[in-house]
């Protein structure tokens, strides 16, 4: 029988108990495949288990830890890959039928990492057709459900991976983010998402290796296992070009003191509709972090449609350019709003699409203006709670009557503003249980500053105990 407690313990308590001796990875691989076993056809977190290689590198972690050796902060500590990262001798499919078969020849740096600090690779998780959209629905693995109700979507791209650590299958799992992919599942699921500042994890499984909207980052239960991810995955690593120098002691105290530390309070209720519930969570925990001594200056910036459509033709180019290829043998077995955001970037001229830059370029000037004088912008990570399996990010972007947008998500307009980290933890939950989640973002590189100020609301308003029905 699968032991709940253990299936929610935080991997930074698992890693110690292994290290003392008074857990076996065996016992706590056993347990993940029984929890995946019992989860995953409720919620199709998953879509490849290892269970006889998980085993048998288990009892080998075990046997080294008995013997006094261990590979890493990791040893013997499950975790999962979204099934957009390249796996050696792997299948990685991307959700799509146009990769249904592939198997790479190598690991992702990202890949490499986690096995080498001694964890445990236990499967891969699903993702909706190239990591596009919101909702975790693809093609070829179907729909993906959130484990506090089923009939919502977990989030995306990651939303595999947001709902196998939710739901207690692992306590670690890997996600991608280009547009908020790591943050709305992390806020739809109620746990811990981090989009790290731009090359902090390298990022190599593109064809180019200049593009600046991609991050890796943890979905995690806790602060302090977001940090053992970073730990354990960041760079430098000199096969991506852009990724970061020098690394960070993430294991390190973090800086817990509000006392004095200026936030700047976004909501811009005038330009954006927010859900009445997410909108008082996210000034309750503003008034929270005022009240234990921060500074609270409530900031607008103004942005809406405009700028997530911004977002949304690079996010087409993006696509078409990395993807588009796949059209001509796959498009009618493809997700139609894929074909879509392709053939719009296929149709952009390259003077439109540079274009973007200037627009990013004053988006930056208007945020710097504010992070010159404030340590980090608070605000929701997604405008509504978790959406209703079977829809799709477009049946959000309206504007009403009023002119005010009504959107889904407040997350892709940060990743053009990627040297910022953005960080996604729990705020509270909706009068039906849905989980809400606050956005930290912080100033350019300072991933470990959005962590303490995460850590911060961990303390005032601890998330950890809190397990989904399922």
């Amino acid at each position: 029988m699968t032991d709940l407690d253990l299936c929610f313990t935080p991997a930074t308590e698992l890693a110690k108990r292994i290290r003392s001796g008074t857990l076996s990875p065996v016992t706590l691989v056993e347990n993940a495949l029984a929890r995946i076993a019992e989860i995953n056809p409720k919620l199709n977190c998953f879509c490849f288990v290892y269970p006889d290689e998980a085993l048998a590198l288990a009892k080998q972690l075990a046997e080294e830890a008995r013997a006094g050796k261990f590979r890493g902060p990791l040893h013997g500590v499950p975790y999962a890959l979204k099934d957009l990262t390249p796996t050696k001798g792997k299948r990685t499919t991307l959700g799509s039928f146009a990769y249904e078969h592939w198997v790479p020849d190598e690991d992702a740096p990202i890949a490499e990492a986690l096995a080498a600090a001694g964890g445990i690779l236990i499967g891969k998780t699903t993702t909706p057709e190239f990591a596009y959209s919101s909702f975790t629905e693809s093609p070829l693995w179907g729909i993906t459900r959130n484990p506090w109700k089923t009939d919502r979507t977990p989030g995306g791209s990651s939303g595999g991976s947001g709902a196998a650590v939710a739901s207690g299958c692992v306590p670690l799992a890997e996600g991608s983010d280009m547009g908020g992919s790591v943050r709305i599942p992390a806020s739809f699921c109620g746990i811990v998402g981090l989009k790290p500042s731009f090359g902090r994890i390298p990022f190599t499984i593109l064809p180019s290796q200049f593009d600046q909207l991609s991050h890796f980052g943890p979905l995690a239960r806790t602060i302090g296992d977001a940090c053992l991810f970073m730990q354990v995955t960041q760079g430098p690593d000199d096969r991506d070009i852009q990724s970061l120098s020098p690394a960070l002691d993430f294991l390190a105290p973090l800086a817990t003191n509000l006392k004095g530390r200026k936030l700047a309070l976004l909501i811009d209720s005038d330009v954006r509709v927010w859900d009445t519930e997410v909108e008082a969570a996210i000034r309750s925990m503003a008034k929270k972090l005022g009240d234990a001594g921060a500074i609270i200056e409530e900031v607008s910036l103004g942005w809406g449609k405009v700028e997530d459509e911004l977002w949304v033709k690079h996010w087409g180019v993006y696509l078409a350019t990395f993807f588009g290829h796949v059209l001509k043998d796959y498009r009618a077995k493809m997700d139609p709003n894929v074909v879509a955001l392709m053939d719009a970037g296929l149709a952009m001229n390259a003077v439109e699409f540079k274009r973007i830059e200037i627009e990013r370029t004053r988006m930056w000037g208007q945020l710097h203006a504010i992070l010159s004088r404030c340590d980090a912008v608070i605000t929701g990570t997604m405008c509504q709670p978790a959406a209703t399996i079977g829809r799709a990010d477009h049946d959000y972007w309206q504007v009403g009557p009023d002119g005010r947008y009504r959107a889904l998500d407040f997350t892709s307009v940060w990743n053009f503003v990627s040297p910022c980290p953005a960080l996604s933890v729990p705020a509270g939950f909706t009068a039906d249980g849905l989980p809400i989640g606050l956005q930290i973002i912080g100033q350019r590189h300072d991933d470990r500053g959005v962590l303490g100020l995460g850590a911060a609301i961990e303390k005032l308003q601890p998330w950890a105990p809190l397990r989904p029905p399922i």
